[in-house]
């Protein structure tokens, strides 16, 4: 166990020392301008099949939402507008300088919940998730201890059990 963990601390050392150098710079009230008014035409677009409505209401569940994100999409294509006038009179945009060895410890991080979640819903048991969460924060953050390990899992399998038989609460 401890060879497969040595490779894998070797493997995150090696990405880290290649995307440590690695840089992107963007615009960056353009690009998130542009971003939010897609994201808020998608939820436009999604919000029909996703919330229905009654005949019978006033106010459907439906008129907040949409006032949102016509408000967002005003919003964001003011802010593009104001950055394509800038580019037009060549005046200086805001830029922004993005490390990628950050953003990809971030999406880790990211990848590390969503699979705790995911295996949680698949599997139907909360605990399976928390075990996989705590073992891949532990190895991400590189913990060599086994006494963690042990300590980690114990507790969380505790609380998971504490939870469903001690307090009936089924998740």
């Amino acid at each position: 166990m401890s060879k497969w963990v040595e490779q894998f601390n070797g493997r995150m050392d090696g990405w880290g020392r290649k995307l440590h150098e690695k840089e992107i710079r963007i615009p960056v009230d353009l690009v998130t301008g542009i971003l939010f008014f897609a994201l808020a035409l998608i939820i436009l677009l999604v919000m029909p099949d996703q919330v229905a409505i009654s005949e019978k209401d006033v106010v459907n569940g439906r008129a907040f939402p949409t006032l949102l994100m016509v408000l967002m999409m005003l919003c964001c294509a003011m802010l593009v507008g104001k950055e394509l006038y800038k580019l037009a009179t060549k005046q200086p945009l805001n830029w922004k300088v993005i490390n990628i060895q950050t953003e990809a410890k971030a999406l880790v991080i990211l990848g590390i919940l969503a699979g705790t979640y995911f295996l949680s819903k698949l599997t139907g048991l909360f605990v399976v998730g928390a075990v996989f969460c705590c073992l891949g924060f532990l190895l991400y953050f590189r913990c060599r201890k086994k006494s963690y390990y042990v300590i980690t899992l114990t507790v969380a399998v505790a609380i998971w059990a504490a939870f469903r038989f001690a307090l009936n609460v089924d998740f």
